[in-house]
């Protein structure tokens, strides 16, 4: 009966909740929740999955859980990615990045997310300098080093400028120091980062050989630098993630160039048998362009970079990505199991990519991309030069928010000697959600 005394009260309920829901209405905006009545201040979340359908050749020798396997056909989850970040004041900012990367039948199941990303950082002279610190994806070498996943343009990034990927990092990303910003048209990052322990790497092998490994000694601090050139739009520096193509929203025009040295980082015995230490130092060059180039939405993208990898004499590395296979009962077969291919070495490594979009609303509303990609790579540890070859299209459903890439990628196969005795393909077929 007491509630009878207050219809005033059950009237206003209504209209509070109308007025709480238009406020939350301002301060929900471009997928940001704003923290202050300018925007200024921010929080912002982020969803990306990648799902992969793929038929391939395996590599000579192959089995999985111990039978023969020369073709495979399997699913997985290429990349599952959750952000947060955010502009807490006018000068803090936080990125937090969890996920799961190359989850297919094989994989332990139940592993969980893993934190590809947590740092903070501090803005000392706003766009000119800020300073951060923690796991980060901030490193250098080259634009496609730390590459944006949901805006590449192919099924996947070029994976050999992540140097280090796996080996001495935790997929790319580094325990660091950084500093970055931008003067004018000059955009540019510096780090120092802490080495992961060679020790917990997958496949580790402690001997040494007459070929360079990486060294299970303590490790010095690895140096760090990236400095681009914009001549046209600017791109943002919010996060250390470039973008793969703007799909003609953007004229982009950058040269850029890189390097990343760490002090006796690999070792190995001299034909005598003493230990011999050995610098890790990386240097490159590239270029970026993407822009509209026609009519209705038409736009091309264009990249290219050289890079010269300094691992040591006789460096290779075989990059298998989501290898559907775990065993290999080959030993003349130098790219191990599944579909590896030697991707790293020392020596020099060129990559271009091209691809175009073409008019928006070509089939409904919906539009195509097609592209193609090479690396072209001369390792010491090679007798015939390493030629890996990616070529698809993209099916544009919604931009980058909802797209289907269909890819051809061709690899040379090597022998223990280093001589290129076939070649293998695969068929991949892709469906992007991101939620950006």
């Amino acid at each position: 009966m007491a509630l009878l005394k207050w219809p005033g009260l059950f009237r206003a309920i209504p209209l509070l909740l109308l007025a709480q829901g238009v406020q939350a209405q301002n301060f929900i905006k471009d997928r940001k929740l704003y923290l202050n009545e300018s925007g200024s201040s921010y929080v912002k979340f982020t969803v990306l999955g990648q799902f992969w359908l793929r038929q391939q050749e395996l590599n000579p020798g192959t089995t999985i859980n111990g039978t023969p396997k020369d073709n495979s056909t399997d699913i997985g989850i290429r990349r599952l990615r959750m952000q947060v970040y955010g502009q807490l004041t006018d000068r803090a900012f936080f990125y937090v990045q969890l996920g799961q990367n190359n989850f297919n039948n094989i994989s332990d199941r139940k592993q969980g997310f893993f934190v590809h990303d947590a740092y903070g950082e501090y803005a000392i002279v706003k766009q000119k300098l800020s300073l951060g610190a923690g796991l980060s994806g901030w490193s250098g070498l080259s634009r496609f080093s730390s590459p944006s996943a949901g805006t590449i343009m192919g099924v996947d990034a070029p994976l050999h400028l992540q140097s280090t990927n796996d080996v001495t990092d935790q997929f790319l990303r580094k325990l660091s120091v950084f500093a970055k910003g931008k003067i004018g048209r000059f955009d540019y990052r510096l780090v120092m980062a802490q080495p992961h322990a060679i020790q917990k790497s997958a496949g580790y092998n402690g001997a040494i050989s007459l070929a360079s490994n990486f060294s299970p000694k303590a490790p010095s601090m690895q140096w760090n630098g990236y400095f681009q050139w914009q001549f046209l739009d600017q791109e943002s520096n919010l996060t250390p993630y470039t973008q793969g193509t703007y799909l003609g929203a953007k004229r982009v025009l950058n040269i850029g160039a890189g390097f990343i040295y760490q002090k006796d980082a690999l070792w190995r015995t001299s034909s005598a048998r003493d230990t011999l230490m050995e610098d890790m130092a990386h240097f490159s060059g590239d270029v970026y362009y993407d822009a509209p180039a026609g009519p209705g939405g038409q736009a091309l993208n264009l990249y290219a970079s050289v890079a010269h990898y300094g691992f040591g004499k006789n460096y290779i590395r075989n990059q298998a990505t989501m290898n559907p296979a775990n065993g290999n009962t080959n030993p003349d077969v130098l790219n191990g199991s599944g579909n590896g291919y030697p991707a790293f070495g020392t020596g020099t490594t060129v990559y271009a990519q091209a691809g175009y979009k073409l008019r928006d609303s070509l089939i409904g509303s919906t539009t195509l991309m097609p592209y193609i990609a090479l690396q072209y790579a001369d390792y010491d540890r090679l007798n015939d030069k390493m030629l890996f070859v990616d070529a698809g299209i993209n099916w544009l459903l919604s931009g980058h928010t909802s797209k289907l890439t269909l890819s051809y990628q061709n690899r040379p196969i090597y022998n223990a000697a280093g001589d290129q005795t076939k070649r293998l393909g695969a068929f991949t077929l892709q469906y992007q959600v991101f939620f950006n």
